[in-house]
């Protein structure tokens, strides 16, 4: 009785399933055929036929399903397995890729079942992702040096993720966009005019989730070297600040290393080269990108420069931080499993490049 309760109330319980638990709970409470025909409007002889049968072969019987009545698939396996290795494994004249109508045209099948095919192996021949594979020699170096500092910050010290967002655009839009309204999207126009460019010098508080910005017409050390000064009166007192930095050529200029000699309370860990992942500032820079500059229209650099000012300042007042929760043991995995395909594509396309030390 419980099972046929729980079967009748469940959401995911197919309908025939539920009509059975129904009849047979019915017919536990002592109804006649008729009354339970009636009941549920279905005949007289399949109350009879489902009583017998669970008689016979028990409760489960009630989840047998007969297959649909409809028209069978005319493809076979082998014509599955046929299309699932072409999408797989080969691209179309002209094209990178294959769409549901070309596979369709060359399979001689619909486009639809070229679809549910793709759908039913999880194929999205549309769909592609970035990546970049880092070749640094002391990629295991650092990246369990950043981590270590993600998931243990060091005791009395401040971690802060620094990098800069150059060559923003201050783009106006040649007309007006259409405002929002319902049942149509806002507009912009596709073209546009530049007005400038600006660069951002930012830097990630991971505890908090405060965002320290400037930004400056040029990328330079000597532009880094203000923004130093400028964390460095951000947070006065003893704590020691730890700064996670790609490897960008003005984080390592000799004027730049001769200034933290002079302050040893700045401590640098270096992410490896291209993994620009693995410094959570740039996942700031992607809030700053879709809710600031993608969709804005400045027409001077100076009200771009003030819109990202907004923005810091707004987001400031409840700042969101972002948490890191992959291990090391985990990243490394990843990286030898893609490393390990790369190489039976292209071999050698992973070795590494050897190590320079900065004079």
């Amino acid at each position: 009785m419980t099972r046929l309760q729980q079967w009748v109330k469940a959401g995911s319980t197919p309908q025939q399933v539920v009509l059975r638990s129904r009849l047979l709970l019915l017919a536990a409470e002592g109804k006649q055929d008729q009354e339970i025909s009636e009941t549920l409007c279905i005949q007289r002889r399949t109350v009879a036929l489902w009583r017998r049968r669970v008689i016979d072969q028990g409760i489960g019987c009630v989840w047998d399903i007969a297959p649909g009545r409809g028209r069978k698939a005319k493809l076979k396996g082998k014509d599955v397995a046929r299309i699932v290795k072409a999408t797989l494994q080969s691209k179309p004249k002209g094209a990178t890729h294959w769409s549901t109508r070309s596979m369709a045209e060359v399979q001689k099948v619909s486009k639809n079942t070229i679809q549910r095919i793709w759908q039913d192996h999880q194929l999205k021949p549309h769909r592609t992702k970035t990546f970049k594979l880092s070749r640094d020699p002391q990629f295991v170096e650092k990246l369990t040096d950043v981590v270590g500092v993600y998931l243990t910050p060091p005791q009395n010290a401040i971690v802060l993720c620094v990098d800069e967002k150059s060559q923003i655009q201050a783009l106006d839009r040649t007309q007006p966009g259409l405002p929002l309204k319902p049942g149509r999207c806002g507009t912009y126009t596709q073209d546009y005019k530049r007005h400038g460019t600006t660069t951002l010098f930012a830097a990630l508080q991971m505890a908090e989730g405060k965002v320290i910005g400037e930004c400056y017409s040029r990328h330079r050390h000597q532009e880094f070297l203000r923004f130093l000064r400028r964390l460095d009166e951000e947070f006065p007192g003893g704590k020691s600040l730890h700064l996670i930095l790609d490897n960008y050529g003005t984080h390592s200029h000799p004027n730049v290393r001769q200034w933290l000699k002079k302050h040893p309370r700045f401590v640098l860990h270096f992410i490896p080269t291209s993994s620009s992942w693995l410094n959570l500032v740039e996942r700031w820079f992607a809030e700053l990108s879709q809710k600031a500059v993608r969709r804005g229209a400045f027409r001077s650099v100076e009200a771009l420069e003030r819109a990202i000012n907004e923005f810091m300042r707004v987001w400031n007042t409840k700042p969101c931080p972002f948490v890191w929760t992959a291990s090391v043991e985990s990243l490394l995995e990843k990286y030898e499993k893609c490393r390990r395909r790369l190489e039976e594509v292209q071999p050698g396309c992973t070795r590494r490049k050897p190590h320079k030390t900065p004079k």
